[in-house]
């Protein structure tokens, strides 16, 4: 491809008929400027939605294809409508009359720009977008397990709290037992306590003690394997309905999870790096502004460049070209229009010229004609 082609390449893009544009060698060089911010911006909006579609299918066997295919076509709308719309704006009306033509598309342009500009803000934010999510992937799963606990402990409330209650027994009888076997020393080895008798000696507090210790060992004894019986039985209660597969997530399950991230997620979360009081969040909500005025700014540009470029004399020769046509094709009679069609083949030609006419004869005329000679 050389810079010939290059050239008729913008110059197609721009929507003008290139013979017009050929015509004039001092408009060349501002259809091509014209034709390669069409072009450009085209190429820009098809990236991002590529991209933004990317994002949609991640995790997708066929998220690439589907993002290319989208990006093209993304791109190929975009470049029609800006295509369409610069070649319709009316260089030779009124600057006002202009820009009333263009307010649809400029209007059009910042919706567009917003939609084209959020995925490129997500992959400029990617890092600060990946810890937010981690924070609330994490704080999901923690909610999660809670939920789980709270309704498994709701179902077995009843054994639950009968496990706590025996607990709570098992504890001070343990204890209790503890204290009586010290009491049972001091009382042999005859120390004199307010609760020991202080004769040496197994005697008759000594046996009063030692029957008391063998009923509370009885009953820690007895309260222990109702503990083991409930908990047994709770356990598996848990293992069947699979409280016990709950568990936080791992940084390596964490990060498959983040990188797997829908558009959605995305971009909830870079909303939260933007909203908030402290200095972070400003900064990323001023940063966030100034890429999506940017992107208008582009989106805008190719309608901008062409009201921004004075009238050229291929825009003088177009507007009086279709001023020829509707003239000639409301003002005369249907053999004149099909002749101006013939004669019109393209914008800035001159319509109206006769049309060189072959001679034709009369074929009556020419049988009599005929007639006559043979006579």
């Amino acid at each position: 491809m050389n810079m010939q082609d290059i050239r008729m390449f913008f110059w197609m893009c721009t929507g003008t008929p290139i013979g017009v544009i050929e015509k004039y060698p001092t408009e060349h060089n501002k259809f091509i400027g014209i034709g390669a911010t069409i072009f450009f911006t085209a190429l820009f909006a098809g990236l991002s939605g590529g991209y933004a579609l990317y994002y949609v299918f991640a995790g997708s066997p066929f998220a690439i294809f589907f993002a290319i295919v989208f990006g093209i076509l993304w791109g190929l709308a975009i470049f029609n409508l800006d295509r369409y719309i610069v070649s319709s704006v009316n260089k030779t009306a009124k600057g006002l009359r202009q820009f009333y033509q263009a307010s649809p598309r400029l209007i059009f342009a910042i919706l567009i720009a917003i939609v084209i500009a959020r995925p490129l803000e997500l992959k400029i934010f990617e890092k600060e977008i990946k810890e937010v999510l981690k924070s609330r992937y994490l704080r999901e799963q923690q909610e999660r397990i809670t939920r789980v606990q709270d309704s498994f402990s709701d179902k077995y409330a009843l054994e639950l709290e009968q496990i706590e209650k025996l607990q709570k027994e098992y504890d001070e009888v343990t204890n209790e037992v503890s204290l009586l076997r010290e009491e049972l020393k001091s009382e042999v080895f005859g120390q004199m306590t307010g609760k020991t008798s202080g004769v040496v000696g197994f005697g008759t507090y000594a046996k009063q003690k030692q029957e008391v210790i063998q009923a509370r060992q009885q009953r820690e004894d007895y309260l222990a394997s109702r503990l083991t019986e409930l908990e047994t039985f709770i356990n598996r209660q848990k293992e069947a309905e699979g409280i016990n597969d709950q568990m936080m997530l791992s940084e390596s399950r964490l990060a498959a999870r983040v990188s797997t991230a829908g558009f959605a997620d995305r971009n909830w979360a870079l909303g939260q790096l933007t909203e908030g009081g402290d200095d972070v969040n400003n900064s990323s909500a001023n940063a966030v502004l100034f890429i999506t005025l940017l992107f208008i700014a582009f989106e805008c540009a190719p309608i901008l460049v062409k009201l921004l470029s004075d009238v050229g004399p291929s825009d003088v020769d177009i507007h009086e070209s279709e001023a020829r046509i509707i003239r000639w094709l409301t003002a005369t009679s249907p053999i004149s229009k099909n002749r101006f069609v013939r004669a019109y083949r393209n914008i800035g030609g001159k319509p109206g010229r006769r049309l060189t006419r072959k001679p034709m004869y009369n074929k009556r005329v020419r049988r009599t004609e005929g007639k006559g000679k043979r006579i």
